[in-house]
């Protein structure tokens, strides 16, 4: 019988609106520390928002970032970041054989937004338009900006996938490390969502932009907060990573991805179910072998009330039988970090496998009796044994992804 290679997570970079480490994060979400300010929005004034607030020259230079974008600056931090975690000797490996997969929502907006703001103020003056203009806003852009800046020579791609992006990028990379693409994948997901208007006016349009703070799962939640920040894994098949002694922060089981096909942002419980279910399968589990379940919980009310009821059918065996998972988020610390929120969610949980701890969602005051589902920590850290994280992630025009990991 063929057997794929097990893929496994040796290296973790990431800032966060309150951390710019995994120490620092994990230390915040088990805490209660907000990272969520107050800024100023061009044409709407001050808008809650998650500001990440990292050295965007610790890795590259002042002129390199006066060239590159907000994204490719998260992007090259957290790459960074995560081979430095890896203690991986980056030096010897072949640059060729290293892939780097972003997920990504959206890109190029910042740019656009701020020439078209300044043709405006300028009389239409086009050569005020930045000759840079090309490079800054092509899809590729922050993966490729962290191939420029690292010397790889590898694949490089930026994955479109709205919110479900990044676990997209850990997927794509597990796939292409599974083909033997390559040998070693910097992977996951980043966003610079505060640093543009129109994304706070469109969700402002909508009726889902949070006036405050963002309540997932409470029954006065009001939508969402919007957030930047970013976080990249270095992933190994698992014997190249104990032929070097890597520490294994743990294995990547099982994936899924699908699409509802049914409406631009109304999500639909039934392909979140089927998702869900399908990566449990590829896994080989049950469903009560799961003791984490991370929510997408994004603060919007049918969201949240929609993956609480496909969570609630999936796990429906487990709960009856006494095994429901610990049911978590942290968007209400966060924000919504957008094409990064799936990769940061599920380094959040990481640590659970080392401290048998489970963050909790820090700010539902009053449970939302259609989201009250068994399992839901709420205020203080759960102690549990903890094997098995799964990780959802779901996304506009329907894109439904889940992730699940195993301690090695």
């Amino acid at each position: 019988m063929f057997q794929l290679n097990r893929i496994v997570i040796t290296g973790v970079g990431l800032t966060a609106p309150n951390g710019n480490n995994l120490s620092e994060f994990r230390h915040s979400l088990l805490t209660g520390k907000s990272g969520i300010v107050w800024k100023e929005v061009d044409h709407l004034g001050n808008v809650p928002a998650g500001v990440c607030n990292f050295d965007e020259y610790r890795y590259q230079s002042k002129k390199a970032r006066r060239r590159g974008t907000r994204a490719g600056a998260v992007a090259i931090y957290c790459a960074h970041e995560a081979i430095v975690d890896s203690k991986l000797d980056f030096s010897s490996v072949n640059k060729s054989r290293i892939g780097i997969y972003v997920g990504i929502t959206e890109h190029g907006n910042v740019e656009t937004e701020s020439e078209v703001s300044q043709l405006f103020r300028n009389n239409c003056d086009l050569s005020l338009w930045s000759h840079h203009h090309n490079p800054r806003t092509v899809a590729n852009s922050p993966a490729g900006e962290v191939s420029l800046n690292l010397g790889i020579t590898g694949p490089h791609y930026t994955l479109g996938a709205a919110c479900a992006a990044g676990n997209v990028g850990l997927i794509h990379a597990v796939q292409m490390l599974r083909l033997r693409e390559v040998d070693v994948a910097i992977a996951g997901g980043i966003s610079e969502s505060v640093q543009t208007f129109g994304i706070f006016a469109a969700f402002k349009a909508q009726g889902a932009l949070a006036p405050e703070y963002s309540r997932p799962l409470d029954r006065r939640r009001n939508g969402i907060v919007i957030s930047e920040g970013g976080c990249l894994y270095t992933l190994e098949r698992l014997e190249d990573a104990l032929a070097r002694g890597a520490k294994i922060y743990g294995e990547i089981v099982g994936y899924a991805i699908n699409s509802d096909a049914t409406d631009f942002v109304l999500p639909f419980a039934a392909r979140q179910v089927e998702c869900m279910a399908a990566a449990i399968q590829r896994a080989g589990l049950l469903e009560s072998d799961i003791d984490i379940v991370s929510l997408h919980a994004t603060g919007t009310d049918s969201g949240d009330v929609i993956e609480c009821e496909a969570v609630g059918q999936v796990f429906a065996g487990a709960i009856a039988s006494g095994k429901s998972p610990a049911i978590n988020g942290m968007k209400d610390l966060i924000g919504h970090t957008m094409g990064a929120s799936g990769a940061l969610e599920l380094a959040g949980n990481l640590p659970s496998f080392e401290d048998g701890l489970v963050h909790p969602f820090t700010m539902i005051a009053d449970l939302d009796e259609r989201c009250a589902i068994p399992g839901i920590v709420i205020k203080n850290p759960l102690k549990r044994d903890v094997q098995y994280i799964l990780n959802n992630s779901f996304g506009m025009l329907g894109i439904n992804s889940a992730v699940i990991v195993k301690k090695y």
